[in-house]
């Protein structure tokens, strides 16, 4: 099976769920910049979410480039990713309408986490697939940016219980760390 057609749906999908964010985005009904404030909780969380968003598409992109065909467990461990892509929309709703408390937060960390952890269900299947001496193994490794990220995720769900804040520090430090591409699927692919 060719991969053409799951990149695609991917690539429809993404674009969806920052069509969706955007839209969360409501200007104030007053032409003062003043009124702008209050709006600054949501448009944070929408800058983090679009992000977020922009990593993973980024990176599902370039780890298509070394699979050389898709099975049907790609197929569903690629839909479980955008199962979980797809409610960033309306965590980051909550949590900027609710100005980053305590449960709009944890399910936002929830929600980051299980994506992560679909991500990595998606790079199990894909090597186990094409095989341990693949490009695409190769290029996985041993995901060490990929395990700090499930590492943050997961110290920052019991994290807002204490400090809210905290735990978004945590999901800006997973931003910081992928905003420079993996580059692991380039050096193989493109060597």
């Amino acid at each position: 099976m060719t991969k053409g057609r799951l990149e695609a749906f991917s690539d429809g999908v993404i674009a969806v769920i920052i069509t969706i964010m955007v839209l969360e985005l409501k200007p104030p009904h007053g032409a003062e910049l003043s009124e702008l404030l209050p709006l600054l909780p949501i448009f944070l969380t929408y800058v983090l979410s679009f992000i977020y968003i922009g990593i993973y598409w980024v990176n599902h992109h370039h780890f298509f480039h070394a699979i050389k065909h898709v099975s049907g467990g790609m197929l569903w461990a690629n839909n479980h990713l955008l199962f979980w892509l797809s409610l960033v929309p309306f965590t980051t709703a909550w949590m900027g309408e609710n100005h980053f408390t305590t449960w709009p937060v944890f399910l936002y960390a929830v929600n980051l986490l299980a994506s992560a952890v679909a991500y990595t269900i998606m790079t199990i299947v894909a090597v186990r697939t094409h095989g341990p001496d693949s490009d695409i193994a190769k290029a996985v490794g041993r995901d060490r940016k990929g395990n700090i990220s499930l590492f943050f995720y997961v110290i920052s769900i019991p994290l807002t219980f204490f400090s809210p804040m905290a735990a978004c520090a945590c999901f800006a430090i997973v931003a910081l760390i992928w905003l420079v591409p993996d580059r692991r699927i380039e050096r193989v692919v493109l060597k």
